[in-house]
């Protein structure tokens, strides 16, 4: 099979993790038989500093064209600490989930055997999780009308959503669930939020289509405080983009590291794949960040982009075994040896 994938390294270790993902995925497809066309584009800071830009109308045209895309992160301080900027990095994010339409943002969270001590959770409260969420990507407060007044004395971020949206956003949970354990949870705050209230009565409609899966709706707060209580109760969670995005970096620390999560966006068009850490500036160009969220986002990237389950779980399982067997970065090595970002892409990729 001939895969064409976007390649968008990004900013900070983005590059680095990029690159032992791309051994992985090539040493894959040489095994399986698989020809990889890789197409770089540039986004975030390197994007703004290259062109003035976060999200080119080239980078847009070659991830329209691609099978999927492959991303990193983005993100840099100069940006970070000058609340006066008016182009920033994330604003290359934004715009590339609305122009792709990435309404979904699929994000696992999930135990290793290996790694349980790791996790600042007791073992008794983590063993045997494995839930995802569904964080709706293109609507809500981060796409809402925004600005000052009153001399820019005062803020406002509005936070709008349609029906629609959450229907489309809403299915895809119900399809997952009915895949899994058929059980779904609408995450809100409909006790206080008119756009919660819309969330929670859509939701409500949609379960005569699925008469199987059990539904809960819990305030996100409550949903905050059982992560870190008992995140094995829940298996498929639904919420806005907002609650999304706290909720899914407050679960990425049950498995033991940031380093280690994977995430794929989904929706109209081309789909995403990423870690969920961000850019990480201050590990730019030590050799020392984890790669293996990006991995396994590629492996997401063959099983869902190209129907490569095969592929997919090969590449899971030579993740354990560096797990296992220690070949790790310093974020999980303890007190033992660390190896550097590069040297465990290498070792993932000759032991394929």
């Amino acid at each position: 099979m001939k895969l064409n994938i976007a390649l968008l390294a990004g900013d900070g270790i983005g590059p680095e993790v990029i690159d032992q993902a791309v051994k992985v995925c090539d040493a894959v497809a040489k095994k399986y038989g698989h020809e990889i066309i890789w197409t770089s584009a540039l986004t975030g800071a390197a994007a703004i500093d290259a062109v003035g830009e976060p999200y080119p109308d080239a980078t847009h045209d070659i991830c329209m064209k691609a099978d999927a895309v492959l991303f990193g992160a983005i993100g840099h301080p100069k940006y970070d600490n000058d609340p006066s900027a008016k182009v920033r990095p994330e604003q290359g994010l934004l715009k590339m989930r609305k122009k792709l339409g990435l309404f979904a943002n699929v994000r696992p969270t999930f135990t290793f055997p290996s790694l349980i001590e790791n996790s600042p959770l007791k073992r008794e409260r983590i063993e045997g999780t494995n839930l995802v969420f569904l964080r709706e990507l293109t609507g809500g407060i981060y796409f809402g009308e925004k600005g000052r007044r009153d001399e820019g004395t005062t803020a406002y971020d509005n936070c709008v959503y349609t029906k629609a949206e959450v229907i489309r956003l809403a299915r895809k949970g119900f399809e997952m669930a009915m895949s899994r354990s058929k059980k779904l949870c609408c995450v809100d705050k409909a006790n206080v939020l008119e756009t919660s209230r819309l969330w929670r009565e859509t939701v409500q409609e949609l379960e005569k289509d699925y008469p199987e899966v059990t539904v809960s709706y819990e305030f996100v707060d409550a949903v905050a405080m059982r992560l870190v209580q008992w995140p094995n109760s829940y298996d498929v969670l639904i919420t806005e983009n907002l609650f999304g995005d706290i909720l899914t970096d407050e679960a990425s620390v049950i498995s033991g590291s940031m380093g280690l999560m994977p995430s794929a966006s989904i929706g109209e068009h081309t789909s995403l794949f990423e870690p969920i850490h961000g850019s990480y500036p201050q590990a730019t160009g030590l050799d020392i960040a984890n790669p293996l969220a990006t991995v396994l986002s590629a492996a997401m990237m063959f099983e869902d982009a190209f129907g490569l389950k095969e592929e997919a779980d090969a590449i899971r399982n030579v993740v354990d075994k560096s797990l296992e067997v220690g070949v790790v970065t310093e974020d999980l090595s303890g007190s033992n040896k660390a190896y550097k970002t590069s040297e465990v892409g290498d070792w993932l990729a000759n032991n394929l």
